[in-house]
């Protein structure tokens, strides 16, 4: 497991585009050890963001944890270019990684920490086989493409589900939350088993991204009855 702890990993695509610089130092200055960051071609979800240049941009900008999500058809092609721009944990769909085992294996190799995405119909079983080799499991809990969306309440079922395979398999897989993630659900996300969740919209919509962070963690310590966010 996650040796720091719970994570909040503020999301960019709902950050100003004309100054991630901002939103780096944002994130920083509320205590986030990671920032996520969605990769969409157009394709597979019906949106367009970033690649690889500005991956490398942000590497250049900070020393927090790049949290590379890959919401493209056929990663395998352009993967290299993830990781050389400096990505320190890569997630692919199953739905799009024909050779998944591959694809796992490959950041493995680089040294890159390596999860598998799952859309909110795609069942637990499509892990069956690359559960021991992956370090994180990013469920979706909406749809995704955009930002901004309401959390999906099934999702918190899909989560005790998986948290209780991976413990029963005794494995050392984190499990990642992505979507409608808010200060009402997020002692829920952690009591269920998750250990990073990703915040977009909760963080960069809010007048202050710095107290927007805070508040987050203070909802999953009081709601939880314990400090789980090491801020």
């Amino acid at each position: 497991m996650n040796p720091l702890g719970f994570n909040i990993a503020p999301s960019l695509l709902s950050a100003d585009f004309t100054n991630l610089a901002g939103a780096l130092r944002q994130a920083e200055a509320a205590g986030a050890r990671m920032v996520h960051v969605d990769v969409m071609d157009g394709h597979f979800v019906p949106n367009l963001t970033i690649g690889p240049p500005v991956i490398r941009a942000l590497r250049r900008a900070t020393r927090l944890v790049l949290d590379a999500h890959l919401m493209i058809e056929d990663p395998e092609r352009t993967l290299g270019g993830y990781i050389e721009a400096g990505a320190d944990m890569i997630s692919v769909h199953v739905e799009t990684t024909p050779h998944l085992h591959r694809t796992i294996s490959r950041l493995r190799e680089a040294g890159v920490r390596a999860g598998v995405a799952l859309n909110p119909a795609t069942p637990l079983s499509s892990l069956d086989e690359i559960l021991p080799d992956l370090d994180f499991v990013l469920l979706m809990s909406v749809n995704p493409g955009f930002g901004g969306q309401r959390f999906i309440p099934g999702a918190l079922s899909k989560i005790s589900r998986l948290r209780r395979q991976i413990g029963e398999a005794g494995l050392p897989v984190e499990i990642e939350v992505d979507g409608g993630v808010c200060a009402e659900n997020i002692a829920a996300l952690g009591a269920a088993g998750v250990s990073i969740a990703v915040a977009g919209a909760a963080v960069f919509h809010s007048p202050d991204p710095i107290e927007a962070i805070l508040s987050l963690h203070r909802a999953l310590a009081g709601e939880s009855g314990q400090n789980r966010a090491e801020v």
